[in-house]
């Protein structure tokens, strides 16, 4: 059983910043995939963003240039910088793991263990 718990989350304003971290206890941490989605308010969650276990990333093209993933294997936590956040950013976040490294990083069937996510919200 892995455990997952996101930090982070809060209110900003418009071009502001955050830093999420997901915290993850059982298991080994270093072997897996770390994945970041979102669910905004009336809409299905969707894929934000992907690390594995040598720190290799992948990004959803609308947040590409504006966050960053991270991990440090040492405490166990994957991390996402949120940058010049805009209002559409305004989400609950979510943390996963997972096993592979594949071409379906966007699908949620690749995670298999969620935390219960931390809400930002971005105003104007």
């Amino acid at each position: 059983q892995v455990l997952l718990g996101e930090s982070g989350g809060g209110l900003v304003q418009a071009g502001g910043s955050l830093r999420l971290s997901c915290v993850t206890s059982g298991g080994t941490f270093s072997s897996y995939v770390m994945g970041w989605f979102r669910q905004a308010p009336g809409k299905e969650r969707e894929f934000v963003s992907a690390i594995n276990w040598s720190g290799q990333t992948y990004y959803k093209d609308s947040v590409r240039g504006r966050f960053t993933v991270s991990r440090d294997n040492a405490k166990n936590t994957v991390y996402l910088q949120l940058n010049s956040l805009k209002l559409e950013d305004t989400a609950v976040y979510y943390c996963a793991s997972g096993r592979y490294w594949t071409s379906s990083l966007e699908m949620e069937s690749e995670y298999d263990y969620w935390g219960l996510g931390t809400r930002v919200t971005v105003s104007s």
